[in-house]
């Protein structure tokens, strides 16, 4: 499972590397730290999962996304976000978010998450 992360505090990037290098078969295969690298780059490297912050420099996460869901590249895409508001993540949902999570609240939820995308095909997508 090839996974993106596109998240603009070293410090959230460095802990979720840590947290998912345990798991079998997930490799991260980029970072993004802003709004354009995270475009160009997730374009270009088709992963499997995207992980994605809401606040970010040169826009928000929600552009992202949405570029994301133009291109009809079938990443699974999780908001993790220190902005958990409701109207945030029924916008995100709306968008086509499979995942919306606080930061502070559910770190550890993205190893639940991620254990049970085995097979990308038949993954039913919980917000």
């Amino acid at each position: 499972m090839r996974v993106f992360i596109a998240e603009n505090s070293s410090i959230i990037r460095e802990r979720l590397a840590a947290l998912l290098s345990d798991l079998q078969g997930v490799e991260i295969i980029g970072y993004a730290e802003d709004v354009s690298e995270a475009v160009a780059s997730i374009r270009l490297l088709r992963p499997d999962v995207v992980i994605l912050d809401i606040q970010m420099p040169g826009g928000s996460g929600f552009s992202v996304l949405r570029d994301i869901r133009a291109s009809e590249l079938p990443a699974v895409v999780i908001i993790f976000t220190n902005d958990p508001f409701p109207q945030y993540r029924q916008r995100f949902i709306d968008a086509g978010a499979d995942f919306f999570l606080d930061k502070s609240a559910e770190f550890e939820k993205l190893l639940d998450i991620f254990k049970g995308l085995g097979d990308l095909s038949d993954v039913e997508r919980v917000c």
